[in-house]
């Protein structure tokens, strides 16, 4: 661990250096490609060298008890000594997640879509509380939410939502949400009573840049149709609709929410990118999962991720065992207490894997 965090030391004095060079600096591109990995660097670094100066602090004070101390400034020594072999464990501990591998989108801006998936108009009423949470869970972060597209069903449910969620650090958190969201309450329709079971599915993608995923535009297929639902006259005169079909990949996103054929063929594109790195990286991932036995991360999206009992106000994420007696907190997006305990998982996944290489 010492030598890999010798060579980020060595290699953060090298971008400072390059980065005070005329020459970079007048090179935008290899500039910001610096200055980003400098960035990247830069929390290791500064818990690297605050943990050199802690281990040199030990030796001194060791040295200063093996001389001839009176009794007061033995003790203190000593006292000295015990607090600061208390901040080496912890910066040990703090370096070692430090230098976990990093998932390069975990910093990116996400496009999540939420469906209704088994059990009718009501799986769909809880597509629509999973979207009202996660808005408010973004609103406690700062983050900027905007609807995409979205397929109503009338009586305030979503058979399909598509958001764009903006900020810092958003995958990092929600990347964790991918897979099939259960609940089990009573509908509003049931008029015996009984408690029914219900899901909506949650996809969560990281937002791609024009540069990153080369699209031909003989490889999309457009379609242009009439806007279908809500909508009034325009709905039925003004063929705003897109479609659009990634032929190589299969891969469809149709938009209608916007008036404008512009626009919807923008967020459609948007979406579309999204979609393919985001299967590029699954098919990645997925390679380097069978490599080593085991999935790290979010998990198959197929997957029953979560449980949200409304009768026992209870949450339970089946992937870590956890149950929290805090559903109408979580409900409201106060996430925290579940997305820290993913991520220590997550961490704690790589930290074992790490170890079973090595």
């Amino acid at each position: 661990m010492y030598d890999r965090l010798e060579q980020v030391d060595n290699r953060y004095d090298e971008l400072n250096e390059l980065l005070s060079d005329p020459e970079v600096i007048t090179d935008t591109d290899r500039f910001l490609k610096l200055s980003r990995e400098e960035g990247d660097l830069r929390e290791t670094v500064t818990c690297y060298r605050k943990y050199k100066a802690v281990v040199e602090g030990i030796s001194e004070t060791e040295e200063m008890l093996e001389e001839s101390l009176d009794n007061d400034m033995e003790e203190m020594a000593r006292e000295e000594r015990a607090e600061l072999l208390e901040q080496k464990a912890a910066l040990e501990d703090e370096l070692k997640i430090l230098l976990l591998p990093r998932d390069e989108n975990d910093k990116r801006n996400i496009i999540m879509e939420i469906r209704g998936a088994a059990g009718g108009d009501e799986a769909q009423l809880f597509a629509a509380d999973l979207l009202d949470m996660y808005q408010r869970y973004a609103e406690s972060q700062r983050w900027k939410t905007e609807v995409l597209d979205a397929n109503s069903n009338g009586i305030g449910g979503y058979k399909e939502v598509t958001l764009l969620i903006s900020g810092q650090n958003v995958y990092s958190k929600l990347k964790f949400e991918n897979g099939a969201h259960r609940v089990q309450r009573i509908p509003q329709t049931e008029s015996q009573g009984r408690i029914h079971t219900s899901t909506a599915t949650v996809v969560v993608m990281p937002e791609a840049e024009d540069v990153e995923i080369d699209i031909a535009e003989n490889d999309i297929r457009v379609d242009i149709y009439h806007a279908s639902g809500a909508g009034g006259q325009h709905v039925n005169k003004t063929a705003s609709a897109v479609r659009l079909t990634h032929e190589p990949t299969g891969i469809v996103v149709a938009m209608q929410d916007e008036r404008s054929q512009l626009k919807n063929r923008e967020k459609a594109m948007k979406v579309l990118r999204s979609r393919i790195y985001d299967k590029i990286t699954q098919e990645a991932q997925a390679e380097v999962d069978a490599e080593r036995k085991t999935a790290v991360g979010t998990g198959d999206r197929s997957e029953r991720i979560r449980t949200y009992n409304y009768p026992q106000s209870r949450v339970t994420d089946h992937r870590i065992n956890l149950t929290l007696q805090k559903l109408d907190q979580i409900l409201a997006g106060k996430m925290d207490e579940i997305i820290d305990a993913l991520v220590f998982w997550e961490q704690a996944q790589k930290m074992e894997q790490l170890q079973n290489e090595y």
